[in-house]
């Protein structure tokens, strides 16, 4: 530092000296103190310690902000007082030397357009100048103690005339108010500090200037406008032109200090001081509100995701986006889908208030280059958002799901201001998510109408009506009517006039399964229209089956039913892996019939041991899938035993009643959806 032109000491023995280079950051101004603090302690000078304090702050925050580089800090303490400077190394112009002197420093207006922190400096120091090296610029500034000998002072490269310090002037600032203005913060545990902060800088600002009064007014952009955030003093009278200084904040936030002060020197340095202060911590509020408000919109994204998610059906679905939008993200919402011919519907709407949805809908319904229809046009063939004017100002944003135009989404602006960007950005994404649970919806609509149009090829559209004999059938998918499942039954006419009650199961569910059903389904059929017998139809498909090697194999139930003597039904009973029916009384009781066998697709040969059984008037075969006795409550199984116990109850009963109350017995058992499919198909004799 020997090369700056400066603050020059006469190398006295009794100097301390400490030099050290910072780097250009926030936490440079408390380093910078904290290597003041301690050559004062050291020096015994404790009584600068405020106004040294206050031009270190000064001095190396404007160095950090302005210069943006490395700063070297020397501290030169003698018995005289104290020098401090500030070295930065930012290229620039070479200005002048500039020397301020209290007493014959230039008008202070001139000064205070250097900057806020040389008024300062100006102000407090005993002298203070600015230094240049080749590699960069420097300022300095030297605190006298005020009981110091000028004999003993170090001597200045400044003319000894200037050398002056009479002490403060009357009616400025001290060193201990600047202090208190510079270092107060907000509450930290308050739940809303900035009030009572703001109040207390504007308390402080108003008594070191002497103002009558003083206001604060900041306007978050929520629509609130402006508010009094902070109010001193009395009203300023009519006339009275108040000293106006921005709030140095960034959008949504706008605000203003206002001060009633008698026009002075220090009122308006002052004043962007206290403003600064304040808009610092503003800025603060600011972003921690942002940071709360941008959580609370992720939270409300997952939420509506979460419903979106849930709705399978596409009425439901359009019918919830509008509920989500409004009123939290605008006054009015109405979704539009994009039909077959490209043209807009209205599928959904909603208003904050539900008696200005008709005048809503007139709206929607006008047409012209103006009207809100051709701009939806447009939202949804150019697929960017799209502003609207008029009566309904808002906004609206395409429906795509994956590269596909569904719609359009259009919302209404809020009551008080216009969608923020964050609000715009959330409404984009709920667009997007919106569209995508469509279009999901869409393909389950499609793909439940494809899964009941299967499930309906392979079973009969109805069963046969014949005399004397009843046939009743019940049927529940797995799935929520989505997936194909592998129950089937039927009943097929044989040629000898009797009837093939046919129930089977194959193995897996969806479209694979479904083909092997309709194979067994097709095949049983052409082998019962041939006449062929039950065991040698049953081999027959056990071999197509397993050459055809899918992996899957099925049980089944048939029952070759036959006019008997006396009004009974003569019943040849064969069962290939598949539980054994319920044989329901007409006088009462139940009991499991028939002899369990082979499953068809697995081996080579199969066993199906057959049994006779004959049906007196009134009794009934009930024929069942495994979805039945496996569908479970918690770990407890319907089970075998339950299906028996309630089927005993329905003798007597018609086989459309009896397939109905198993079927609703089977499916209140458990609150759960079935996890398997249920068939039910019940013979009866109904001969009289």
């Amino acid at each position: 530092m020997s090369a700056k032109s400066g603050p020059a000491t006469d190398g006295g023995t009794d100097e301390h000296v400490r030099r050290v280079r910072l780097p250009a950051d926030r936490r440079t101004p408390a380093a910078a103190r904290a290597l003041v603090r301690s050559v004062l302690g050291a020096a015994n000078l404790d009584e600068l310690l405020d106004e040294a304090l206050l031009l270190t702050t000064e001095l190396t925050t404007n160095a950090v902000e302005h210069a943006r580089t490395e700063l070297d800090i020397e501290v030169e303490a003698d018995t005289a007082g104290l020098t401090v400077t500030v070295t930065d190394f930012a290229a620039g112009p070479v200005e002048e030397l500039m020397v301020g002197v209290r007493n014959v420093s230039p008008d202070i207006t001139e000064v205070a357009e250097r900057g806020r922190g040389l008024l300062l400096v100006d102000h407090f120091a005993s002298r203070w100048g600015t230094t240049y090296l080749p590699t960069g610029k420097g300022v300095w500034f030297r605190l006298d103690r005020h009981d110091s000998d000028p004999s003993t002072r170090p001597v200045t490269a400044e003319p000894p005339a200037a050398i002056t310090d009479p002490g403060p002037a009357e009616g400025t600032p001290s060193a201990a108010a600047m202090s208190e203005l510079m270092q107060a913060n907000p509450d930290p545990y308050a739940d809303d500090p900035l009030p009572e902060f703001a109040t207390g800088l504007l308390t402080r600002l108003a008594e070191m200037v002497g103002a009558a009064g003083g206001v604060v007014r900041l306007d978050r952009g929520d629509g609130k406008g402006s508010q009094v955030l902070a109010r001193y003093g009395r009203q300023p009278r009519e006339g009275n032109e108040l000293l106006l200084v921005p709030l140095a904040v960034h959008r949504p936030y706008v605000g203003e200090l206002g001060l009633d002060a008698a026009p002075s020197a220090y009122a308006r340095p002052l004043a962007v001081l206290t403003a600064e202060r304040l808009s610092l911590h503003l800025e603060n509020d600011r972003l921690r509100r942002a940071d709360v408000r941008r959580s609370t919109w992720l939270t409300f994204l997952a939420e509506a995701s979460e419903l979106l998610a849930q709705s399978l059906d596409v009425e439901l679905t359009m019918a919830l986006i509008p509920q989500l939008v409004v009123p939290r993200l605008g006054q009015w919402c109405v979704v539009h889908t994009t039909d077959e011919w490209g043209r807009l519907r209205l599928a959904a709407s909603s208003h904050a208030d539900e008696s200005v949805l008709p005048q809503l809908h007139r709206v929607l319904q006008e047409t012209g280059p103006d009207s809100i229809q051709a701009r939806l046009r447009e939202a949804s063939r150019s697929a960017a958002q799209v502003p609207l004017s008029g009566p309904m100002e808002g906004f609206a944003v395409p429906l795509i799901a994956r590269g596909q135009r569904l719609g359009t989404l259009a919302v209404g602006r809020h009551q008080g201001h216009r969608h923020d960007p964050d609000e715009v950005s959330v409404l984009e994404d709920v667009a997007r998510r919106a569209a995508l649970a469509i279009e999901n919806a869409r393909i389950h609509a499609e793909r439940r109408r494809v899964a009941q149009a299967l499930q309906q090829s392979l079973l009969p559209p109805v069963l046969p009506v014949v005399e004397g004999i009843g046939f009743a059938a019940e049927y529940v998918p797995t799935g929520g009517d989505a997936e194909v499942g592998g129950d089937f039954y039927d009943v097929v006419p044989l040629p000898d006039g009797g009837w093939l009650v046919v129930i089977g199961d194959v193995s897996g569910k969806g479209v694979q399964a479904a083909t092997v059903t309709g194979l067994v389904r097709d095949v049983i059929r052409v082998l019962a229209g041939d006449g062929k017998p039950l065991p040698e139809m049953l081999v027959r498909l056990n071999e197509t089956l397993v050459e055809r090697g899918s992996g899957r194999y099925c049980t089944l139930a048939l029952a070759a039913v036959a006019p008997g003597d006396g009004g009974q039904l003569d019943v040849s009973l064969h069962l290939a892996g598949h539980d054994r029916p319920v044989l329901l009384n007409g006088g009462g009781g139940a009991a499991f019939v028939g002899t369990g066998g082979t499953a068809l697709g697995l081996l080579d040969a199969i066993a199906t041991p057959a049994a006779e059984i004959s049906l007196d008037p009134g009794d009934a075969l009930i024929f069942y899938t495994d979805g039945v006795t496996e569908r479970r409550r918690g770990r407890d199984l319907f089970g075998t035993e339950r299906l028996r116990a309630s089927a005993a109850p329905l003798a007597g009963y018609s086989a459309d009643v009896v397939a109905a109350r198993m079927r609703a017995t089977a499916i209140g058992f458990s609150a759960e959806a079935p996890r398997d499919d249920i068939a039910i198909l019940v013979l009866r004799n109904d001969a009289l």
